[in-house]
């Protein structure tokens, strides 16, 4: 598992950020599922199709982050099982996981009740003896949500009957169809980021605005001016941004952390590029210091080299080089 699965996985699992994409995702921005109303599940899901048969091998999946959701609304109990799985690029199969995930975790609801009903020795019916679930029994509702954290737009199937190879109307009509829940920040609006309550949206925002050339989207918004240096760290992560955390305090102004990791990025390339050795080694370092420049910052070459402060008569040979 990677740093960038690690890191989101952990901000996720937050009880503040889970409750906060839910709310964007069901409520727009709605403060309406609690964190406080929210259970951490296991995430390891095992299932065995119900039945007597001892032959049945098990299904067993890792989920990324599933809680449930237990609150009081009109006097009536509300259960949810929420499910987060975050993606850094598009996955042409996702709708296929996630309906695995969302069977397994019906079927073993099933599975619970058939097991609470032989502990209690109650006695079934005929009908409902093999599947151990009665007539009056219900399941809880199971939302699985896919959470990109690509600035790329998802290019792949949003549903199963896209993956399905054919087109005939009348097929596509009995077999029932799953479509994917998915979160992508290049489909969110930027004036829609603010219905987030947590730093989520700040993150969500940066990830879309991560190829941009500059940062004037950020100027002048106060969110970005007060992070927290976790949310900064993974903002960091996911999306290369050169910015710095060295300033004081626990919270971090990003636009002065991005031009303060500018800063020290030109001094860098100037020492590293003009001062360090022979000739070939020189132009190799700067080469790479202003490939690596051009992608954190979204500048076009000339605008990089004209940062580095390289001078007018080394750029030509520089650009030839890139």
């Amino acid at each position: 598992m990677g740093a960038v699965d690690i890191e989101t996985k952990e901000y996720l699992s937050d009880p503040e950020h889970f409750s906060d994409v839910f709310n964007f995702w069901l409520y727009d921005g709605k403060d309406v599922i609690k964190a406080a109303d929210l259970k951490e599940m296991d995430t390891t899901a095992i299932a065995l199709p119900y039945g007597a048969d001892a032959k049945i091998e098990p299904i067993q999946k890792f989920r990324d982050v599933l809680k449930i959701y237990t609150a009081m609304r009109d006097n009536r109990a509300v259960y949810l099982i929420l499910g987060l799985e975050e993606q850094t690029k598009t996955n042409f199969a996702m709708p296929v996981k996630c309906l695995l995930y969302d069977a397994i975790s019906y079927a073993r609801q099933v599975s619970e009740a058939a097991k609470s009903y032989r502990k209690a020795e109650e006695k079934l019916s005929e009908e409902e003896f093999l599947p151990g679930f009665r007539k009056e029994d219900r399941l809880i509702p199971v939302i699985t949500l896919t959470v990109s954290f690509s600035p790329e737009p998802w290019n792949g199937p949003r549903s199963l009957h896209e993956m399905l190879a054919t087109d005939d109307e009348k097929i596509l009509s009995l077999v029932p169809d799953y479509r994917l829940n998915l979160l992508a920040p290049n489909e969110i609006a930027d004036e829609e980021f603010a219905k987030f309550r947590t730093e989520f949206g700040t993150v969500m925002q940066c990830v879309k605005h991560k190829r941009d050339k500059g940062m004037d989207w950020m100027k002048d918004n106060e969110r970005f001016k007060k992070v927290t240096r976790n949310t900064a760290s993974l903002i960091k992560t996911v999306t290369g941004f050169n910015i710095s955390l060295d300033e004081e305090g626990d919270t971090v102004d990003m636009m002065n952390a991005w031009e303060s990791g500018l800063n020290q990025a030109r001094t860098v390339a100037f020492n590293d590029g003009f001062n360090d050795g022979e000739a070939k080694g020189r132009d190799t370092t700067m080469v790479s210091n202003i490939k690596n420049l051009m992608e954190t910052s979204g500048w076009n070459i000339q605008q990089t080299m004209n940062a580095l402060k390289i001078p007018a008569s080394e750029q030509e040979k520089y650009a030839k080089q890139i």
